[in-house]
């Protein structure tokens, strides 16, 4: 396709209209487009989507190629023939500043000047790469499979909550929304083994908002796992909560409630399994870690919010290289809070972990932190240690400490 030997990488230099499109008429004609990539947009007017992706996939119709552009938080879609494909990826070409542009023989970039002429850059693969002579396989075959709610199966809650179609199809507008609620899921199954087996299941979900994760939890534990769980919705905007409920009752989930009220202030539960929190702004998180803490609870599951306590206190001379940056030290408070609630909690006797949520392109606040209950025997001593000595490096005393200190 491109003239060089396997492994090897060339830089083409700039190249004219007719090689670049002979390029894209040999990718298309042959079927050995595996995805392409535009970024960098030529104008930051927002009249371009900030990235275009392409992919082949097999709808009813036989094969052709999906353009999907990214603007304003939203995906937006269009199929195009493959007789269509290379004048297509020309013009999208016109929009961006470059492209990686994968096939089944080589990756290829293209770079674009400011008169928009072309540089290639290209790296051919190796036989165990390449796959010899084989075509590209659409990727839309396979994508049900990687999700706890395939795509096409009708559900319930998702078509009440706008997420889905009657018929099981996911809105456009509303894919991210699914792909976070199977990512959910799919930690949720991680840890389903820890809770308890013995009787019904008590989870409480704190700063719940519109619910979207709650149902699906519910909906997961109850519905596919048929399990006995009653789960509580706790926020603070009562017509978000009235929605809630409403909801819950069509659904006929009478197990699945909602009220009105604050994480700190919450005693209507003296035992819970299971703490959720998603969301919940600054020192919000750590009331509700500490609830998870003071209940006992199997497992809990936070995503953090906002984070303003250790960017107020955090002072070490020996970074400041990084503090005197307002946005570094906010990233680095942030981590810096996550990574102290971490601690805290294996303190607390939970075993923790930081996950990544959903794609940081999607949030920055795309960190889960998972706690499960540990039964075992840490080096306790060890690890006070290790966290007070990073604790003190930043002239840290974070509130969840500070409530603990209270209750011992």
């Amino acid at each position: 396709m491109v003239g060089v030997n396997e492994g090897e990488m060339t830089v083409n230099g700039k190249v004219g209209h007719k090689e670049w499109l002979a390029l894209l008429k040999d990718v298309s004609d042959e079927g050995k487009l595996l995805q392409a990539v535009f970024s960098s947009p030529r104008r930051k007017d927002g009249t371009i989507a900030r990235k275009a992706t392409v992919r082949p996939v097999k709808l009813k119709s036989g094969l052709c190629y999906q353009f999907e552009r990214f603007a304003d938080n939203k995906a937006f879609h269009e199929n195009v023939d493959a007789n269509e494909l290379a004048d297509k990826l020309a013009a999208e070409m016109n929009s961006y500043k470059q492209a990686l542009i994968q096939t089944t023989e080589a990756d290829v970039q293209a770079l674009a000047n400011k008169k928009g002429e072309l540089t290639l850059v290209v790296r051919a693969k190796a036989p165990d790469q390449a796959g010899g002579s084989a075509k590209a396989v659409p990727q839309e075959h396979n994508r049900d499979k990687r999700y706890v709610l395939p795509e096409g199966e009708p559900v319930p809650f998702l078509i009440s909550l706008g997420v889905m179609t009657p018929e099981g199809k996911i809105f456009k507008a509303k894919y991210d929304k699914f792909r976070q609620i199977n990512r959910f899921l799919e930690m949720v199954a991680d840890i389903a083994p820890e809770l308890p087996k013995d009787k019904p299941l008590h989870i409480v979900d704190f700063g719940c908002g519109k619910s979207y994760l709650t149902f699906a939890l519910y909906h997961y534990l109850a519905i596919k796992l048929k399990l006995p769980v009653r789960i509580f919705g706790l926020d603070l905007k009562k017509d978000v909560i009235e929605a809630c409920a409403k909801l819950a009752y069509e659904l006929g989930w009478q197990d699945l409630t909602f009220a009105v009220g604050d994480i700190s202030a919450f005693r209507e539960r003296k035992s819970v399994d299971m703490v959720v929190t998603l969301h919940a702004c600054d020192t919000a998180t750590d009331a509700a870690l500490l609830k998870g803490i003071e209940w006992g609870a199997s497992v809990i599951l936070s995503v953090p919010c906002c984070q303003h306590e250790l960017f107020r206190q955090i002072s070490q001379p020996v970074l400041q290289p990084l503090l005197k940056h307002g946005i570094l030290k906010e990233r680095f408070a942030a981590l810096a809070t996550d990574a102290i609630r971490a601690n805290l909690l294996e303190l607390a006797g939970y075993r923790a972990q930081l996950l990544e949520f959903i794609d940081l392109e999607h949030t920055p606040k795309n960190l889960l932190i998972r706690a499960v209950k540990d039964h075992g025997k840490p080096d306790m001593e060890r690890l006070r240690a290790e966290y007070e000595r990073f604790r003190d490096f930043l002239s840290a005393t974070p509130f969840m400490e500070r409530e603990i200190a209270k209750r011992d």
